[in-house]
């Protein structure tokens, strides 16, 4: 539980110091001047803080955080970067400069790189060859074991 009315009262009303208040409530002097600063920003005065309960003095202390922007940004598709990196002289630098042409609000390189290594290494890299017994002559043969004599 916070002690945030014991604090202000210790302050405004006892005229203590912030190290004195910290002291006295087994808490940190940062923490004073956090809650005396918060109390500042807030708008409040002493007087009408006596009058508010401790969840509704908290809440004005300290307000929920805005939203976060819910906008998301275009993720390339990975699959088309993958393709594109098989050919001859494409790089992930000149693939990530062309998504920030198309989306100059796009992710930065690093994240570019990053996300596209992820998903590379979820590729199942597989190269299967069948071959059948005879179907291949061989261009090698086997050494010739008699002896040299």
């Amino acid at each position: 539980m916070r002690k945030i009315k014991e604090i202000l009262r210790l302050k405004f009303e006892g005229g203590q110091t912030n190290r004195r208040i910290a002291r006295s409530c087994h808490i940190s002097r940062p923490t004073v001047a956090d809650y005396l600063l918060r109390f500042e920003e807030a708008g409040l005065t002493w007087p009408a803080v006596q009058a508010l309960d401790n969840t509704t003095l908290e809440h004005k202390l300290f307000p929920p955080a805005p939203a976060a922007a819910t906008e998301q940004r275009p993720v390339p598709d990975w699959g088309e970067v993958h393709r594109e990196l098989r050919r001859k002289g494409v790089t992930l630098t000149l693939l990530w400069h062309e998504y920030k042409v198309a989306y100059p609000d796009g992710y930065q390189y690093s994240w570019f790189c990053d996300q596209y290594r992820a998903w590379a290494a979820k590729l199942h890299v597989v190269m299967r060859q069948e071959h059948r017994a005879g179907e291949k002559k061989c261009s090698w043969t086997m050494p010739d074991r008699r002896s040299r004599s």
